[in-house]
């Protein structure tokens, strides 16, 4: 059962970071078109600021879950290894609830502004293009959930290392590819 989650959440963020490259490459070419357009013919793309605001805050949140699950975060082992093979589990675990609580709060803080969001029809923007702030906001609901649930997964795991009383094959700080 752990082995099928930990497969579909595999797949789920590798398919999240292809979505956050193909974005960022959309966003690449609509800022040169600005520029191009801007420069040569006085006449820029309408609303680009407001999509690139938004688009960065989108990107950012899709590869959220993968840098997690990837354990490419930030993370110094100098005072970990002084602990034996305890210290990166014990690291883990800290972190993974830490982590877990820390994206619960940017859910619970994004709920109510998403639901205003999609109910008042907000939008970024003014004149020609307004661009609407709910896919953005779901984003960064969506984008947390997935980051707690590879958080609290870590926590799980480190807590079962711990409990088991055995190092385990590979420490929770190397890159699990």
């Amino acid at each position: 059962m752990i082995d099928t989650i930990s497969a579909i959440n595999a797949r789920l963020v590798h398919l999240l970071l292809a979505a956050a490259a193909l974005l960022g490459f959309a966003l690449a070419y609509l800022v040169v078109i600005d520029v191009i357009g801007r420069s040569f013919f006085n006449h820029p793309v309408q609303g680009t600021p407001e999509i690139v605001s938004m688009s960065i805050v989108i990107i950012c949140f899709l590869l959220a879950g993968y840098a997690v699950q990837s354990r490419s975060m930030i993370y110094t082992d100098v005072l970990v290894g002084l602990f034996g093979w305890r210290g990166p589990l014990v690291t883990a675990l800290s972190s993974g609830i830490l982590g877990a609580m820390f994206f619960g709060l940017i859910m619970w803080g994004t709920w109510e502004p998403l639901v205003h969001a999609i109910t008042s029809g907000e939008y970024e923007g003014e004149g020609a293009l307004r661009v609407p702030t709910w896919p953005a906001r779901t984003a960064v609901l969506a984008g947390s959930a997935l980051v707690m649930v590879n958080y609290v997964g870590q926590a799980v795991g480190a807590a079962a290392a711990l409990i088991r009383n055995r190092p385990p094959a590979s420490t929770p700080a190397q890159p699990a590819h």
